[in-house]
Formats: structure tokens, sequence, C-alpha cells
């Protein structure tokens, strides 16, 4: 059964006495994230870090789409980990997935949704943290002539963000220009795509591989920095760390008639290894919502 603790009850650690200080992690990437992980999880946990540099992650899938991803973002993540710690003879592990599209909540703004996954063989747990955001520059245009290029890579912060060039119509994948950065470069891609697409029209969109999108690279760090709480964080049955939120509890009343609505009214704590649960009052204070969230009060 669920219960309910006090958020004054709530315990972190300092990372002075974090169980990771001073050890390694392996974390599979291509595309340089410890960049993004390295100093949060350094500064929180004391933790390092380890890039084997023999796994291709594009194996697992291509934002482009020459490979597809196979599975969930989670279990892709999880597989990378596994790689890494396997490859390292670590028994620690980390990887993380990236999902864009339409924003769940708003169907009309592009999204992105970051995943991270840390894996620790000695305790016998698996944690995750997450974010939905519409904080990215995803986006895709057609286009048939260079001043159409050159307005979409405005609006997509280029030249600081890279972009992917292709042919439309043409699914051949030795056509596609990644990691174009440069103004020469893009008008030269435009150029060729236009030529070679039976449509006569360039497909342009953002790359979001991590290093090449500080947008995105802003959003790993802030899971790295969420990881490392999480992880300073002891259950307080078994003191596994990586005690943290794991669903919520709607009901929130409504500020209006006091009935309950599908807001947030507690969140629910867990433990990754023995289950544990504890619910708590919202992180952010609110104690009713607002009567537009109400379905009483708004039909």
């Amino acid at each position: 059964m669920t219960d309910f603790v006090p958020s004054t009850v709530r315990t972190v650690a300092k990372a002075d006495d974090s169980r990771y200080r001073r050890r390694i992690a392996s974390l599979t990437t291509k595309h340089a994230k410890e960049r993004a992980l390295a100093w949060p999880l350094s500064r929180g946990l004391g933790l390092s870090l380890l890039v084997p540099i023999s796994i291709d992650t594009d194996a697992l899938g291509t934002f482009t789409g020459e490979i597809p991803r196979e599975g969930a973002p989670g279990e892709v993540a999880r597989r990378k980990a596994r790689l890494g710690m396997e490859a390292t003879r670590l028994p620690l592990g980390l990887a993380s997935e990236g999902s864009f599209g339409p924003h769940p909540l708003m169907p009309f703004l592009p999204s992105d949704f970051e995943l991270l996954v840390f894996l620790d063989d000695e305790e016998g747990f698996t944690v995750s943290e997450q974010i939905v955001t519409s904080e990215t520059n995803y986006a895709q245009a057609r286009c048939v002539d260079p001043p159409a290029a050159l307005a979409f890579a405005a609006q997509a912060h280029f030249p600081s963000h890279s972009l992917i060039v292709r042919p439309a119509a043409c699914p051949d994948p030795a056509l596609i220009r990644k990691d174009v950065r440069h103004y020469a470069a893009l008008l030269l891609a435009v150029r060729q795509a236009i030529e070679e697409s039976p449509e006569k029209c360039a497909l342009l969109e953002t790359d979001m591989r991590a290093y090449a999108n500080p947008t995105r690279m802003r959003l790993i760090r802030r899971l790295g920095a969420r990881l490392a709480r999480r992880l300073r964080t002891h259950c307080p049955a078994c003191h596994c760390p990586g005690f943290g939120k794991v669903g919520a509890e709607p009901g929130l009343p409504c500020v209006n008639c006091g009935e309950p609505t599908e807001m947030t009214l507690w969140e629910i704590f867990g433990c990754p290894r023995c289950g544990t649960t504890r619910r708590y009052p919202r992180a952010d204070g609110s104690i009713a919502a607002q009567a537009q969230y109400c379905p009483a009060c708004n039909p």
C-alpha cells in the first residue's frame, strides 16, 4: 500500500556521501553526449564516465531513417547501456534516447522527448529520468530554391544548429547530406538536392544528433542533473539509491467548486529495487486547480 510521508522527511545525500564517488560508469554514445553528462554526474555524484568507442549506436536506429529504431525508447536506451557495460566490463552504465514529434498536450507544437537510463548491476536496479518539452528546434521544410532554404535555416537556429538536406522523392540514403553547418555548404547541398530530386525540391530538416544540436545538449545536461539528484536519494526501506518519482495520482480539487480534477494531487515515489512507494504532495506546492481544468466548471 502506498504510504503518505511529508516532503520534509525526504532526504538527499550530499555528493561527498554518494556511493558512486570515484566510480566509473560506461556511457554508450556516438554523438558526444559525454559533453552534456560529464559535469552534472561528476559534480552531483563524483561519478566519471567512460565512452566505449567501438560501439556504433547508429546500428540501433538513425534519425534520418536509413536504419529504423526497433522498440520503445526505454528498451533501446537499456540495450545501448548494456552494450557499453559489456564492452567496458563495468557494472555501471548509462545511455539516452531522444524522440521528436508533436507535443502530447499541445499537438501544434513540436516536442523533444528525452530519456536517460542508469543501470547498476551491483545493487541490481535500473532507473530512468525523462522530460517532454517544446524547447526544441525540431522542424522540416520543402524548399524549391536557395532563398526558401535560407529562411528555414534562420528559424532552425542555423548555423549553431546543423541541418540535414536530401532530395525530395528520392529514397537513396547515399544522397542524404548530414551535419550541414556552414552557409556555403548549405547552399551547395540544396542546389544538388534540387537537381537530384524528381520533384526538383530539397527536403531540409534539423539535425537532431546531440553533438549537432546545442538545444538538445542542454536538455540532456538537465536530465543528468536530475539523475544525479535521484541517485543521491535513498529508499527509506532498503536504502537503495535511486528512490524517485514513478507516477502520479490525480484529484487536485478545483479552486472554484472543489470537485476533483485530472490534475496531479499526489506524486508517487518508489524504490527501483524493493518496490517500496511513498506518496508526497505536489512538488510545486499547488493545492487547487484553475476552473479551466475542471470537468464540472468547464465541461
